[in-house]
């Protein structure tokens, strides 16, 4: 999910303190939990519940339940179908006709139209607004004319610098039809359309933002509750959900716990009833299969790891590639994460039909001693190099072994930076104030080699945490967007390998997900978003 440098001036990010493993249990307990009501290892997020300025996954996961989009994404592979939308067509895959299915209700009650999504969609691209979400409206005519001027070195808006605050190519027809004219064609439009960014509003949402953030109203199987920071947030089935597969459960609790092994603890307690991903604590030896028994599943999902370098550190890409090189990934995958990743070659997840194999080439291959060579030709880093990773999900051990393995090949020193929690870590990055490298992830958006690439590492893009600008990357992916086919794959490969030369993000690997579940709950089910399909939980009793 993506991430702008621009600070948002609308809506207030939570303050975060030490959060408190919490606990709760099956059947109904003291907080008031139906015995058909399932808890869900969940995070804090970085932000309010609005969904043009969510773009990581503790709000993301949440707003994934409450609202549903113009398409949804199966989650078994991926592929999107109409949700919302009961057709999305063009002629030119330029000029899109998008019709929605009537009979869709906000949990207000109000209903969703054609004008919902059309003034959500303004909303979020106006610069004004500074939503993180707002670059993926970029390929909408007239989104230059919304966006406006930003100062250089707050990066706040320019007041009155927007020359209009709706986009030229959105158009409302009726109330179940509007039109979105494109800048270019682009046949993977469609596509994104399952993505947080493009949720429709109620009317109340533009009363009061900041307060709606608090408690957001969507349109998907599940309301939201509540949310109180550091503890939990709490969702409630719909009564009046549209979509066609209804949830079996009464709700969900997404419990927030300090580290992973404190959720652990809970799930084998049945004080917990899903975690979607195992510590490592768990994977080594298969300690898990002791300890749940056949309650575990395991899937490759769409979930890539990488290092990536801070705006603010000026560093010489041959100092990248050596330290990508001094990097003993297979290593780390067996000692620490029990074989459950798989070791990355470039920066798109295999689980995407188009992935190619070997884009990072000879600099994602373990090799000290080219990485000792190439790094002597260089002038090398003087300061001590900080990696700096969140600490309420299971990082430490693996930075560490990276560290050593940096320290080790380069004879560079290297330490680990713990920060409380992922809100806060996020904050860090967003507003540029970490150096030298940090941890970042990518959980897919939708399955396809454009999600991998534009909104990370094209320039301005919404998820670019190391600024990397080329102008030859921005072109390859802006051709691969107007071409179609075999066409389009093989630009963006090509955009894919030059990342190579220029390593702005150092890929480690991609994720196979071990989760497990208690025995308050069967059916358990993750999509290959690495989220957990609500739909398809149901309990024991």
């Amino acid at each position: 999910m993506p991430v702008s440098p621009r600070r948002s001036m609308v809506l207030g990010t939570v303050a975060v303190a030490l959060v408190l493993g919490a606990c709760g249990g099956d059947g109904d307990d003291e907080a008031g939990e139906s015995a058909n009501t399932v808890t869900v290892r969940g995070c804090n997020p970085q932000a309010a519940f609005v969904p043009a300025n969510s773009n990581e996954v503790c709000s993301g996961d949440i707003l994934d339940q409450v609202f549903s989009y113009l398409v949804r994404y199966d989650a078994e592979t991926g592929q999107p179908e109409n949700e919302i939308a009961a057709d999305i067509t063009s002629e030119d895959s330029k000029t899109w006709t998008i019709t929605l299915q009537d009979g869709w209700t906000f949990h207000d009650g109000s209903p969703v139209i054609a004008q919902s999504f059309v003034d959500a969609w303004n909303w979020a691209a106006f610069g004004g607004n500074a939503t993180l979400n707002s670059y993926f409206f970029e390929p909408i005519q007239g989104y230059a004319d919304v966006q406006g001027q930003f100062d250089e070195e707050t990066g706040e808006y320019t007041e009155g610098s927007a020359a209009a605050e709706t986009m030229s190519g959105l158009q409302v027809v009726d109330d179940l039809t509007f039109t979105v004219t494109l800048s270019q064609p682009e046949s993977q439009f469609p596509m994104r359309l399952g993505y947080t960014a493009f949720a429709p509003l109620p009317e109340s949402f533009y009363d009061d933002p900041e307060a709606y953030g608090q408690h957001p109203i969507g349109t998907g199987p599940f309301e939201f509750e509540s949310w109180e920071p550091n503890i939990d947030v709490r969702l409630a089935a719909y009564p009046d959900y549209n979509g066609e597969v209804k949830p079996s459960i009464d709700g969900a609790v997404y419990r927030i716990y300090e580290n992973d092994d404190a959720a652990y603890n809970d799930l084998q307690a049945n004080q917990l009833d899903i975690m979607p991903l195992l510590p490592t604590s768990a994977l080594a030896g298969d300690t898990y299969k002791i300890d749940l028994g056949d309650r575990f599943l395991r899937r490759e999902t769409g979930v890539f790891e990488t290092i990536t370098f801070a705006a603010a550190t000026a560093v010489d890409p041959r100092i990248r590639q050596a330290i990508s090189m001094s990097i003993n990934r297979q290593e780390i995958i067996d000692t620490i994460f029990a074989g459950a990743r798989v070791p990355a070659t470039g920066w798109v997840s295999p689980v995407v039909p188009e992935a190619q194999d070997d884009a990072c080439g000879v600099y994602c291959t373990y090799d000290p001693t080219a990485a000792q060579e190439l790094y002597a030709e260089t002038a090398g880093i003087e300061e001590p190099l900080e990696l700096t990773y969140n600490a309420d999900s299971d990082h430490k051990a693996w930075v560490d072994a990276v560290c050593n393995n940096i320290q080790t090949t380069l004879e560079i020193p290297c330490v680990g930076i713990p920060v409380v929690d992922l809100a806060t870590f996020r904050d860090l990055v967003t507003n540029r104030e970490l150096g030298g490298i940090f941890r970042t992830g990518w959980q897919m958006d939708y399955p396809s080699l454009e999600n991998f690439l534009v909104p990370i590492f094209a320039t301005g893009a919404s998820a670019n945490d190391g600024d990397f600008s080329n102008d030859d990357f921005d072109r390859l992916v802006g051709e691969a967007a107007a071409a179609t086919g075999e066409e389009g794959v093989a630009l963006y490969h090509e955009a894919e390998s030059l990342l190579a030369e220029f390593m702005p993000a150092i890929p480690l690997w991609h994720r196979v997900n071990i989760a497990g579940y208690s025995t308050h709950v069967e059916n358990v089910r993750l999509t290959v978003f690495q989220t957990v399909d609500l739909l398809s939980v149901t309990t024991t009793g």
